[in-house]
């Protein structure tokens, strides 16, 4: 269907005329997001897929095919491809980037995008988003979670009723209370001030590090490093944004402060923690016990992490609920529209 905007004088005369009334609003949009090529990364959530492939003219990535048959989609697609919708663990190197010459957005379906390069996109003016805020109380219920199963042997106890030792052998052994360890925060941020405010509840002390002290919350107390933090912490907590900087920050050193009575909870990102160093620290007693949402090389775990009984184990779960993955894929969407529509992203990294 063509339409004619009364532009003309002419038109002006018959403007009441269904041919010369302008679409409604809806109309405009609807057909925007339809002339949207989108190429989805990697498997999402099954409501964002489906709206994607609604809205949008929508491109499944051919994740588990050979090099090659990628290498050939990508020169055959590549060229209509105007956004890209990928998860924080997928990313969106400069290679991929280069490989599609009309990209215009890069819609990260997680608040993390260490593995999307900024500077390319820069370079090129792609436009980045991703999904802050509506993750930060489950990722932050996790973090408590972990470290109460962590000390509670929550996992343990599971087992012990399952395996029927419970009444052969009587109760099992005794584990560590929650309730008034000193908490040490890697990152204040969104989710690491809902990690605070949980704690509180549990009349946990609450310390924190990061590049700069907040005068805006008096009542936790600053620590100038990580070492400094994890030495006057009994559960140090990352949840702090992946960077250079922050590359491997919980270093040997931290876990030695951190103590053979601590517990490290990481829900931010795995490269945050010297991971073979955990091992051996979780292994040799050096460190207390671990809650991990997160691993350096996801989805493989070393085995001798697996292996070990002070650590409880996540498959990357802090956003896994029902309620937030809808509105995060909603956000994702969101931000598809306005991009179309030349409306300010909702939530913009680039």
């Amino acid at each position: 269907m063509i339409w004619h905007f009364p532009s003309h004088p002419t038109c002006r005369l018959v403007c009441n005329t269904p041919i010369c009334r302008p679409p409604p609003l809806f109309l405009l949009e609807r057909r925007s997001m339809e002339s949207l090529c989108v190429l989805l990364l990697h498997p999402v959530d099954a409501y964002l897929e489906q709206e994607l492939g609604r809205r949008c003219r929508l491109l499944r990535f051919c994740w588990d095919s050979p090099q090659d048959r990628r290498d050939d989609f990508l020169r055959t697609h590549g060229p209509s491809v105007r956004a890209l919708v990928t998860g924080g663990g997928s990313g969106g190197d400069a290679a991929l980037i280069d490989a599609l010459p009309r990209l215009e957005i890069i819609a990260c379906y997680s608040v993390g995008f260490d593995r999307v390069d900024l500077a390319r996109c820069r370079d090129r003016g792609v436009r980045v988003t991703n999904t802050p805020g509506v993750l930060t109380d489950d990722v932050a219920d996790l973090a408590v979670g972990l470290a109460i199963a962590v000390l509670r042997r929550i996992p343990q106890a599971d087992s012990y009723v399952r395996a029927g030792q419970w009444e052969a052998n009587g109760d099992c052994a005794l584990s560590t209370r929650f309730s008034g360890k000193r908490v040490g925060i890697i990152g204040l941020g969104r989710i690491g001030l809902a990690v605070a405010k949980r704690v509180e509840a549990f009349s946990c002390p609450v310390s924190y590090y990061q590049r700069r002290k907040l005068a805006a919350y008096p009542n936790y107390t600053y620590r100038p490093t990580a070492v400094e933090l994890a030495a006057s912490s009994d559960v140090l907590v990352v949840a702090c944004s992946l960077n250079e900087q922050s590359r491997r920050i919980v270093s040997r050193e931290v876990m030695e402060a951190l103590g053979p009575s601590g517990v490290l909870v990481n829900v931010g990102r795995g490269a945050h923690v010297d991971e073979p160093e955990l091992v051996a620290a979780l292994a040799d007693g050096r460190l207390g016990g671990a809650g991990l949402d997160v691993f350096e090389d996801e989805p493989d775990v070393p085995e001798a992490l697996v292996a070990l009984d002070n650590v409880v184990l996540a498959p990357h779960v802090g956003s896994g609920t029902h309620e937030t993955r809808r509105a995060m894929a909603d956000l994702v969407l969101g931000n598809l529209e306005a991009h179309v529509l030349k409306k300010p992203l909702l939530t913009p990294v680039v």
